[in-house]
Order: structure tokens, then C-alpha cells, then sequence
């Protein structure tokens, strides 16, 4: 994609500790020539050996790496402040840089056309207070046809997203109104048994800090808003972090890693209703929404039934 097609929108690396990632990355980058880098990174644990050396080399490949003709912005962590803290203060840095980014952590790869498809979502919907983000995400069956470009989803997936400064103001990492709302079972109003539960669960796990997650909270501010995201007919990103080094996503077999990803077709063709599509977020809530004691359980009764042949 050449950059005269378009002007790239602002992106923003979330970064901390793995320079072999943050290269791959900036290689696609540097093909791609953002105009804006915002840099966003974690500082080491300074009990954990080898995370100092590995913290300054990822500081040393931004200060080299983005070599092309880019404003660069850093805002670095002096201490290890920890996903949830890192990654929430962090976007709030960038969005008091500027209006609109796209967002992408070190383990997420996008397909080059990932970029203009962002671009052109951002522009389209920017004064839309339905829309929360744009996501590089589609998780569904392979054929999937929404009958558009894109579809819109109640879940703002994050493996490479996009959104607006007016958008994340509404962030609400306190999640103040949760025990209230869990209580009037509000999530029981527009999800399946299963899914609210598993999200009872998520949202219980972050407002007592269990979980040291910053999507979390990212969804419930969404939904607390009733917004509805953008995702493309076809998977846009890959993740490839997969593995022990990640904080969240331990499970190097899981469904959702290392999907292949396509090539978006422009010009755009938009959806004829600007609605949640239910039918694709139904398939998702089946195949993926679990809640956590569920699989427990599960994994319990294969060990004693197993156990008793």
C-alpha cells in the first residue's frame, strides 16, 4: 500500500519487554510510514533477572528502529507499573497527544490493508457516539458472510484496534457502578445465561484487582455507554504472542492464536443497517464464551470419569 493512497492515522505500540517482537513489528511499520508514532512502554521488575537488559534493548530499538520520516513520541514507565496500570495511563497519555490512533501491542502483526481499513473507519464513524473502536479481529467460521466489509459487534476486540480520545474518555478503570449494576443483573439484559456469567466473573476479578487486565474494564465502559464496535468480515490481525512471556494469554494451543489473516478489499461496501449483528455475535459467545468454573468442572468430571473405567 503505498502512502500517497491515504495519510496513516497516529499508531500506538504498547510495549515492554520482547525487542524480537517490537522488530518484526517495526518492519511492517516501516513499510506502512506512520506520520505519528506514539510509544508506550512498561518499565522492568527489577526482581525478575534478564528484564532490565530486555526492557533497555526494546528502548533502544524504538530510539533506532523508527527510522523513517515519523514524529515519535515516548512516554516511558520509570518503574513496572503492570499491565492494567501501564497500558490505561499509557492510552490516556496518547490520547492527550492526539485525537485518534490505532493501537497495537508487540505480539499483534496486521495485515497491511489493516491500516487503511482503521483509516477509513475512524473518519466514517468519528462523530458517531454509537461507535466505541475498530477492530483488526474476525473470529468466526471460515465463509463468514456478513454481506458488508464489516459488521458491528458489542465486543471491542483488541488485538489490533483503533479508536477516538472522545471514546476513551469514557474509560472507567474503577468500575464504581459494577457491585450495582451485577446486582440488577444489567449483563443478564443484552447477553446468554453463559456469557454473563463468564463476564460476572471478569468484571468481579478486575473491580478487586485479581485480574490485571485493562480490556476488562475497556468492555464494561463500553457497554456501560451501550457502544458498539466495527469488526471486518475478514481476521485482519494476528496474534502471535501467544506463550509463557505473555501476561494474559498463556495457552500457546488456543483457537485464537496465530490466525491466519486476509487482505481487506477497498472500496469499502458498509453495512445497509448500522446494528449489531447478533447472529455473528452469537457464534462467538458460543464457541469462545466459557464461563471459567464451567471449564473446571468440565476438566474435573474427564479426570474421574477417566479414572473410573
Amino acid at each position: 500500500m503505498e502512502r500517497s493512497e491515504q495519510q496513516i492515522t497516529p499508531v500506538v505500540l504498547l510495549v515492554y519487554n520482547r525487542p524480537k517482537l517490537l522488530g518484526q513489528l517495526l518492519e511492517l511499520l516501516r513499510v506502512i510510514r506512520p506520520g505519528t508514532v506514539l510509544v508506550v512502554v512498561d518499565g522492568p521488575r527489577l526482581d525478575v533477572p534478564g528484564d532490565k537488559e530486555a526492557c533497555a534493548e526494546v528502548r533502544a530499538l524504538v530510539e533506532k528502529g523508527i527510522d523513517w520520516n515519523a514524529r515519535v513520541l515516548t512516554d516511558y514507565a520509570e518503574v513496572n507499573l503492570g499491565l492494567r496500570k501501564r497500558v490505561s495511563s499509557g492510552l490516556t497519555w496518547a490520547f492527550s497527544q492526539v485525537e485518534r490512533a490505532i493501537v497495537l501491542e508487540d505480539d499483534c502483526v496486521p495485515h497491511p490493508s489493516f491500516f487503511r481499513f482503521c483509516t477509513e473507519m475512524l473518519e466514517r464513524y468519528a462523530g458517531d457516539e454509537r461507535m466505541s473502536a475498530i477492530s483488526g479481529d474476525n473470529f468466526q467460521k471460515a465463509g463468514f458472510d456478513c454481506g458488508a466489509s464489516y459488521y458491528f459487534s458489542r465486543y471491542p476486540h483488541c488485538w489490533g484496534w483503533a479508536t477516538w480520545r472522545r471514546a476513551w474518555r469514557a474509560y472507567d478503570d474503577a468500575m464504581s457502578d459494577w457491585p450495582r449494576l451485577r446486582d440488577s443483573g444489567w449483563l443478564d439484559e443484552f447477553l446468554p445465561e453463559r456469557s454473563a456469567l463468564l463476564w460476572k466473573t471478569n468484571f468481579d476479578g478486575v473491580y478487586n484487582r485479581t485480574i490485571p487486565s485493562w480490556y476488562y474494564p475497556w468492555v464494561y465502559s463500553c457497554w456501560r455507554q451501550s457502544r458498539m464496535s466495527v469488526l471486518p468480515a475478514v481476521n485482519l490481525v494476528k496474534n502471535i504472542g501467544f506463550g509463557m512471556e505473555g501476561t494474559n494469554c498463556h495457552k500457546v494451543g488456543s483457537r485464537l492464536a496465530n490466525r491466519d489473516v486476509a487482505k481487506m478489499d477497498f472500496p469499502l461496501r458498509h453495512p445497509a443497517v448500522e446494528k449489531i449483528n447478533e447472529v455473528a455475535d452469537r457464534y462467538y459467545q458460543r464457541h469462545y464464551e466459557r464461563p471459567r468454573h464451567w471449564r473446571k468442572g468440565l476438566r474435573l468430571w474427564w479426570h474421574n470419569f477417566r479414572h473410573q473405567r
